[in-house]
């Protein structure tokens, strides 16, 4: 449109060619109101169809044949910008459409060679009118040259941001397909560990009942540990099953982020006795939302590396940002490496050497990210890893979690 107002201009009053300038100029606003139309659908995320592309290529050219029909038909040089649009066809559109393009051009082409409205030249470029073509060519070739790099450059690099999504979008698949085999492996081996540790919780009670094992302290003493640490077998076993889906219905309860949280680092702490928590919650104003055992095991793998990386000191802040919860977990550990940064969230990433190191935080992460959150992680300037969740509010609802 800017291309067009400037040579109309120039034409008229460098050049002073008598041009229909109310007729030029009104199709000019035609392309300035769908072009507006154009921008509109774009923001609403409206899907554009091949059929959609095609039908604003046609009217861009209708718009491009009304200027050359007014300003010399055929003759006039600007007849060669026809080819910026065949270009973006074949670039955008498939083969049929692109072809059907190549046929109206065609077809316009032709009409203008017989149908046009002659210019009125002035009586200076009377004796020289292939001077005044060749200024004419000049022009539009710049013209065309500029939109056709202008428009080409924007489709590469659309076309390669598409390609980048697609390529995360499988990754993604790949990473989600993972933590479901990882899910159901968990879940068979609950299943086949509960009978073993259902028969050695009854040989244990039965020894427990045993007067030659109970008359020596230390034995009574063992035997009872062994107990402790069944239960807590069975317990684990229990939260495996649960977060594969068998109790999921009986475990999304109502609570609220506030209690969530709080119940969620006092399990924590009992189970694992660290000697330097700082717990801070400054979530308001509350919010009711709905228990999520997934979650709560990713969170307490959070900070179970933190305990390992720094056992004497560990911050967690649970705050409010808007329509989020944002939990921060602090550590005064050695940091993440570089490369670990730049894999956060990858399955295996760790500076452990056990088998199925960094495998808590890959589930962490995508558990935040179905619930359409985030997770980032850097290192501290003092020293020591900060890893920040961020929870929308509205998936972790109550309604939300069992309506939809």
């Amino acid at each position: 449109m800017l291309g067009q107002v400037a040579t109309i201009a120039f034409v008229q009053f460098v050049l002073q060619v008598a041009l229909p300038l109310s007729s030029m100029l009104a199709v000019v606003l035609f392309l300035v109101v769908l072009n507006a139309i154009s921008l509109l659908r774009h923001r609403t995320g409206a899907a554009t169809t091949g059929g959609a592309l095609l039908l604003e290529l046609l009217l861009d050219v209708a718009a491009l044949t009304t200027q050359l029909y007014l300003s010399g038909g055929a003759s006039n040089p600007f007849v060669s910008l026809y080819l910026l649009q065949v270009i973006l066809a074949a670039v955008l559109l498939e083969a049929r459409p692109a072809w059907i393009l190549v046929g109206v051009t065609t077809a316009c082409f032709v009409g203008l060679t017989l149908f046009s409205r002659p210019l009125d030249l002035p009586h200076r470029h009377g004796g020289d009118p292939f001077g005044l073509h060749l200024q004419g060519m000049f022009i539009a070739y710049v013209l065309a040259a500029g939109l056709i790099v202008f428009f080409v450059t924007r489709i590469g690099r659309n076309l390669r941001e598409r390609d980048a999504h697609l390529a995360a979008l499988r990754q993604r698949s790949v990473e989600e397909e993972l933590v479901v085999r990882m899910g159901l492996l968990a879940s068979g081996a609950a299943h086949e560990l509960g009978t073993p540790l259902g028969t050695l919780s009854v040989i244990v009670n039965d020894w427990q009942k045993m007067p030659a094992l109970t008359a020596d302290p230390d034995l009574a003493e063992d035997l009872e540990a062994m107990e402790e640490q069944l239960l807590r077998c069975k317990e684990i076993v229990s939260k495996i099953l649960s977060s594969s889906g068998e109790m999921r219905a009986e475990g999304a309860g109502p609570t609220t982020v506030t209690r969530f949280f709080d119940a969620l680092v006092e399990d924590w702490r009992t189970s694992r006795w660290p000697s330097g928590l700082h717990y801070d919650n400054r979530f308001t104003p509350d919010q009711a939302i709905a228990t999520d055992v997934v979650l709560a095991q990713g969170i307490a793998n959070l900070f179970d590396n933190a305990l390992e990386a720094s056992p004497d000191w560990i911050s967690i802040a649970l705050g409010r940002e808007g329509g989020a919860a944002v939990l921060t977990v602090e550590d005064r550990g050695p940091g993440f490496a570089d490369r670990i940064l730049a894999q956060f969230g990858k399955p295996y990433q760790t500076t452990k050497t056990r088998p199925g190191s960094g495998l808590g935080l890959f589930l962490l992460v995508n558990v935040v990210r179905k619930l359409g959150g985030e997770v980032r992680a850097q290192n501290r300037a003092g020293g020591g890893a900060r890893v920040v969740l961020r929870l929308p509010l509205a998936r972790l609802a109550l309604e939300s979690r069992h309506g939809g």
